[in-house]
Formats: C-alpha cells, sequence, structure tokens
C-alpha cells in the first residue's frame, strides 16, 4: 500500500482557484495500477505539472482526470462554491474503459485503468450541483475536448524490396485488399523500405496504379483506396540495412506513438541479401512492446547445407514462432480443402489408406518458373507440402503447431507401397493444377464386363482441381440409360464458378490469405524449419546425383503434353497418368 501526494498548479486557468493545488489521498495495490514511464503530456498548453510521492504516475492520472473534469463543467474563475472531494476511485488491470474509437485517448492519458462509468464519483463533484451519472456523460465530454491528442497505430506491416515487381504486384495490392475488406485495422500503418530515393508521395504513386477493389463490392473504392495510401510511409534504406533499419524503427516508432503496437516485416529480397535484412530487423527494428512476425520468401536455401546455414542465421535473431516462410501457392483454396475434405466428411477418411488408395498424382503445369530451378523453388515447398497435408494423421486441434506436428513425408505405414506421382513443368500444353487420389478397382466386380475393355476407366478417383476451373470431383460408375446394361463413369461435380449464387464471396489471392494468417498468427501453411530440413534430405541427393553425372534434362515440345520418358515412369509402377 502506499501513500501519494501531488502538488498540480495551472498557470492562468479557468479552474485555478479549484485546481491550484491537488492533494491526492490514494491507498492502491501496484498490481492494479500497470503506470507507464511517459510523462504527462497534456492537451491544454498553459499548464505545468509538479509531482510528488512514490506513486506520482498514479496522482497524475487522477489529478488530469479531475482537472478535466472541472473544466468541462465550465467551472468560473472567482466561483465561490464549495468543491468537494472524491471519496471513491475503481480500478481495473487488464480492461480498457473506453470504447475502441476513445483508445488514443486512454492511452495518452493514462486513464486506461479508471471506471468513471463504475462510480468513480461518488459524491456530488460540486455541492448543489452536477451528480456522477448525469447527461451529458463526463466520459464523453473528457474525450471530446481531447480529439487533438495524437493516437498510435496497432499494426505496422513493412514491405522491405517495396520497388519490387513483387511487392507491386502482389504484396501492395494484397495489403490494400485486407483493408479493403476490413481485415486490417484502421490505425495500420504500411512502411515501404528499399535501396531508392523516394518520398512518401512517390512510393503512393507507384503503388496507386495495382490497387483495386473487390468485385463483389466496390462501395466508396476510391475513398478506401486514398485512405490506403495515407497510411503508407516510405523509408529509404540504402546501402546499408544496419542504418536503413535504424531509420525504419525511428519512423515506426513516430507513427506507433505510444501505442503497444506489433510489426510484421515481409522480406521480398533477393536470397542473397536475405540474411543480412533479416539480422539487422532482428537487432534493429523489432518491436519495442508487440511481436515481431517476419515474412521469408522461398526459395528456403539451394541444397541441405545452405538451407541449415540460413536457418542458423534466422534462428539467432528470431524465435521459430516469428519466422513465416510464405510459399503463395500454399494460400490456394485447393490447399485448404485437403484438410478439410478428410476430416469433416466421414466418407472420405476410413478410404485415407494403401487399402483402398492405389496411388495419388500431384499436376502442376506452371506458365512459369524463377531461375531457381522447379525442384528447388517449386517441389522443395509446394509439392512436398500439398503431399504432407493429403498424407497427414489427423491433428488434435486446428492449431498450427499440431498441424504441423502430424506433417510426415509419407514414409509411414498408412501410406506403405502407394505411389505417388508428380508432374512438374513448365510451358506445356495448358495451366493445370489438380491433385488426382485414385481409388484401387473393386474385388471380384460383377459389372467387369459392362465396364469395357478398359478397367482403369471405372476406377473411382478424387480430383481436387484449383486450375483452370477450382472444382471438387468425384469419379464413380453408373448405369447408362436405357434397356440395355451398359455402365459409364461420371463425375459429381463442385464447380465453384457454377456456385457462385450460393458462394457470393470472391475468392481471395494466395497473397491475401497467407498475409491474413501471419497477422493472425495461423502458421499451419508455413514450413517450420523442420520440415525445411526433412524437404532437403529427401531432395538433396537427387540434385547431387544431377551434378556428378551432369544429367541433362530430356527437352519436349513446347506446348505438348511433357517428355516421353515421364510415361515411362508410370509404366515402371504400372500407373496410367490421369489425363482429361
Amino acid at each position: 500500500m502506499s501513500l501519494t501526494t501531488c502538488l498540480l498548479p495551472f498557470s492562468q486557468s479557468s479552474t485555478a482557484p479549484f485546481a491550484s493545488t491537488c492533494c491526492c489521498h490514494l491507498a492502491a495495490s501496484s498490481s492494479n495500477f500497470p503506470v507507464s514511464s511517459r510523462d504527462y503530456h497534456s492537451s491544454f498548453r498553459s499548464e505545468s505539472l509538479v509531482l510528488k510521492g512514490r506513486g506520482s504516475n498514479l496522482c497524475r492520472r487522477f489529478c488530469g482526470l479531475k482537472f478535466w473534469i472541472l473544466k468541462s463543467l465550465n467551472l468560473r474563475q472567482g466561483s465561490h462554491r464549495k468543491h468537494q472531494t472524491v471519496k471513491e476511485l475503481k480500478t481495473r488491470s487488464e480492461h480498457t474503459l473506453l470504447s475502441d474509437e476513445r483508445v488514443g485517448f486512454a492511452e495518452e492519458t493514462g486513464a486506461a485503468d479508471l471506471r468513471p462509468e463504475e462510480t468513480i464519483l461518488g459524491t456530488h463533484l460540486v455541492a448543489g450541483s452536477h451528480k456522477a451519472g448525469d447527461t451529458p456523460s463526463v466520459t464523453e465530454q473528457f474525450v471530446d475536448g481531447l480529439s487533438d491528442v495524437p493516437r498510435g497505430v496497432s499494426l505496422c506491416i513493412a514491405v522491405v524490396g517495396a520497388t519490387g515487381e513483387l511487392a507491386r504486384g502482389k504484396i501492395f495490392p494484397a495489403l490494400f485488399a485486407l483493408y479493403y475488406s476490413g481485415y486490417l485495422p484502421e490505425d495500420v500503418g504500411i512502411f515501404g523500405y528499399s535501396r531508392k530515393n523516394l518520398t512518401d508521395e512517390d512510393l503512393r504513386s507507384i503503388i496507386a496504379s495495382t490497387l483495386t477493389c473487390r468485385v463483389d463490392h466496390q462501395e466508396n473504392c476510391g475513398d478506401k483506396i486514398d485512405a490506403f495510401l495515407s497510411k503508407t510511409y516510405y523509408i529509404n534504406g540504402g546501402y546499408d540495412n544496419r542504418e536503413g533499419m535504424s531509420r525504419l524503427d525511428e519512423r515506426m516508432k513516430q507513427i506507433e506513438g505510444v501505442s503497444k503496437a506489433n510489426r510484421i516485416f515481409y522480406l521480398s529480397v533477393p536470397q542473397e541479401a536475405l540474411v543480412d535484412v533479416a539480422c539487422n530487423i532482428g537487432d534493429k527494428a523489432q518491436a519495442p512492446q508487440g511481436w515481431t512476425r517476419i515474412i521469408v520468401e522461398k526459395p528456403f536455401g539451394f541444397n541441405s547445407h545452405s538451407s541449415h546455414q540460413l536457418t542458423q542465421s534466422l534462428l539467432s535473431k528470431f524465435e521459430e514462432k516469428q519466422i513465416y516462410r510464405i510459399d503463395h501457392m500454399l494460400g490456394r483454396n485447393l490447399i485448404e480443402n485437403l484438410t478439410v475434405l478428410r476430416f469433416s466428411n466421414l466418407v472420405f477418411e476410413p478410404l485415407w489408406n494403401r487399402t483402398y488408395i492405389r496411388n495419388v498424382q500431384v499436376v502442376l503445369f506452371s506458365l512459369y518458373s524463377d531461375g531457381y530451378g522447379i525442384i528447388r523453388d517449386i517441389f522443395h515447398s509446394h509439392i512436398l507440402q500439398t503431399i504432407a497435408l493429403l498424407t497427414m494423421e489427423p491433428p488434435v486441434s486446428l492449431d498450427g503447431e499440431d498441424i504441423r506436428n502430424e506433417k510426415p513425408y509419407i514414409d509411414n505405414a498408412r501410406w506403405d507401397g502407394v505411389p505417388f506421382l508428380v508432374r512438374v513443368g513448365t510451358g506445356l500444353i495448358k495451366h493445370r493444377v489438380e491433385i488426382r487420389v485414385q481409388f484401387r478397382h473393386v474385388p471380384g466386380n460383377i459389372y467387369r464386363d459392362n465396364i469395357g475393355i478398359n478397367i482403369d476407366l471405372g476406377t473411382n478417383e478424387l480430383i481436387l482441381r484449383d486450375e483452370p476451373d477450382e472444382a471438387i470431383l468425384v469419379k464413380i460408375n453408373n448405369k447408362v440409360p436405357g434397356l440395355g446394361l451398359q455402365l459409364d463413369a461420371s463425375e459429381l461435380n463442385l464447380l465453384y464458378k457454377d456456385r457462385r449464387c450460393r458462394y457470393s464471396t470472391e475468392v481471395p489471392d494466395s497473397y491475401e490469405h497467407l498475409i491474413h494468417d501471419v497477422i493472425d498468427g495461423d502458421n499451419h501453411l508455413f514450413m517450420r524449419s523442420d520440415e525445411v530440413e526433412a524437404a532437403w534430405k529427401i531432395l538433396s541427393p537427387v540434385l547431387e546425383e544431377i551434378d556428378k553425372h551432369h544429367t541433362a534434362p530430356e527437352l519436349y515440345e513446347f506446348g505438348g503434353r511433357g517428355p516421353v520418358g515421364a510415361y515411362y515412369l508410370w509404366a515402371k509402377h504400372g500407373v496410367p497418368w490421369a489425363d482429361d
């Protein structure tokens, strides 16, 4: 328990006769009053403040509140009405006094721990005059009169490499889409960081042309774009990231004010610059009070050794829970449907094993790839993560860590002997992304003669398609209408574009999905360090074998179906490719 006395003189104040001396005799538990080390800044420019005693912060809050109440009641200088003391003060430690729109004031004055609406004032403020609870609310007057108090932001998002193609074409549009749809707080701060000598307005002009509003709701589009751009700032990092991150940190602190803000750093930088940028963020720009998260683009190293070095560098500055290794292809709706279909539908889970599944085929025909190669760029992250989610054991919950803990890489009893065939390539006949789960033939099928000579055409199949048209298809056998008994293979079709009336929401871009997950702290679609290491244990021997024997890839015709050798691969396992 502590006893506090403070002296609070207000020069040339209309309430000087009443507030010239503020004596606070308050008994309070220190655990209930999380005091701030900040100096008090009043919205009234002429006041001075003198504080004495160990509990000066507590007294400061009370006297500041007391002074404003008196001012809000328009007390006149020279008034001889008797001023009575405040008898009761209730506190709380983990709740807020004011609504969201008033939080800025509560943080600035330290009044967030006070609850005037729960009888802060136990007696008349002025004899024969106002009582606690009279309207208009003293709290409303208290806040409205301090509308000029600066309010900080609650979330800062920095895009490092802000002038690059990825940032301009994907990251900033995704951030605006989240903001437009209400998934970013209004008090967000967006920061662009690069080596170019630009201003805030220059950055805003660069990204403005890339911003579009949702097709399904375009209300106030122009106003939203203007509001988003007004929250966007630029920092010239120069060629020394240590100094650059210090400048970014200072600019963030200016925008954050006294708020307990969180920070996200999206590292849209070349691999050779990744470690330097990340380490300097860790040293110079982490959030002083809130959490910090970094988003790292693939590839995550070029082999086992380089990947291990990268992981150790990141873990030397950040905890594992702060690192989000992003692969935009894992943000597709198809990937989320893998676990939903399995674990929310009884019809699939009992069949999800080697007893019923003949093979699994993952097909990704892309229009382009970057210079890192398909194995490092696509296979390491996207393909293996897709297979891991497809084959995982049921997690104990949907928590990101629980899902990560159950991701295998096929080598278990459930999938023993089941071939997983992967076709990945660029410049092929069309853009195509799908997963096909082929089931075994029906033992002793009595309709075998009615299916036709190719029994594979009668194989049940689950098809999860992302491109060209997102769909979930189940291939079954049915009787052809008529007097005869002939069977045909048909597809039960959930084609998303045909369900627009039912699913009116536009499917978000994968970057929107994944950035939203980072904000929420949901990491199940991001690779953990042990997952990265396990993937390289599979792929490093393949790359080493290719380098050792100088193996040249088989060429194929642009716009064709791929190399002929791929067909020999399925013949080796007795499994045909499931083409259209």
